[in-house]
């Protein structure tokens, strides 16, 4: 069974657009009175053509039910995000003919690296994400924002063991390859013609123990400046894109 979040709402012009044209389903959506100009006229055209029931509430009102600052006068409240299953990403990979390109985020708690590293993925091809369950960041209306509406593209597994799910992506034959300073091997130096899984340490302390312990290989990206750290979607993005440059 697919495991689903709390009921949430998106917001934003190009977030709630992007959800409009994906075809998901939208409970309602509240517009600003007054603001009917630019994009707005899209989302209500779109909005009355697939029957979805709008409301228009003052500005003062929808400040008062907006979750971020930057909600541009539109919010869609949507069902439950619904999470797939890891098996659906592997089977997303074999429909295509594609060899599976897995990203596994090992503890990022800020929904806007998420965010981030989601809307990267997805320009990058990559079949799905997985995250735990635990001491991790889910996809909330924040998440969905900062990836300018890309996790409704993205297939986003949750597990409860990120060590299980690697040891079984390892048996399905898939290379785990990590992210850590301390490797020897540079990022660009490494094969990602095969099938892989990329895991993405937390923001602060990287992979942790076991899921380093289970990784194939270990890669890094150099630094040349004081700074000794990336943000983690910058470094994911790196990698990604390493990938995506070898893959095509």
């Amino acid at each position: 069974m697919r495991e689903k979040s709390f009921d949430d709402q998106i917001e934003g012009r190009n977030a709630v657009l992007e959800l409009l044209e994906s075809g998901k389903d939208i409970n309602k959506i509240f517009i600003e009175k007054g603001e009917k100009h630019g994009s707005i006229n899209k989302i209500i055209a779109i909005a009355r053509e697939r029957k979805i029931v709008m409301v228009e509430k003052d500005k003062r009102q929808l400040s008062e039910m907006a979750q971020t600052e930057n909600y541009q006068g539109v919010i869609a409240i949507v069902p439950p995000f619904e999470y797939a299953n890891v098996e659906d990403i592997l089977d997303l990979a074999k429909q295509r003919g594609e060899k599976p390109f897995v990203l596994i985020l090992d503890g990022i708690e800020d929904p806007h690296n998420l965010g981030s590293i989601i809307r990267t993925a997805e320009t990058a091809g990559v079949h799905g994400i997985i995250i735990p369950k635990r001491r991790a960041a889910s996809v909330n209306s924040t998440v969905n924002k900062v990836s300018a509406g890309a996790v409704q593209h993205m297939k986003i597994a949750r597990v409860t063991n990120l060590t299980d799910c690697i040891r079984n992506l390892k048996e399905a034959g898939l290379w785990i390859i990590g992210t850590d300073m301390d490797a020897k091997t540079i990022y660009y130096d490494q094969d990602y013609t095969d099938a892989i899984g990329i895991v993405i340490g937390s923001e602060g302390f990287g992979m942790s123990r076991l899921v380093k312990e289970n990784t194939d290989i270990l890669i890094k990206i150099p630094m040349k400046g004081k700074i000794t750290s990336l943000n983690a979607s910058v470094s994911a993005g790196i990698v990604m894109y390493e990938a995506v440059k070898q893959r095509r």
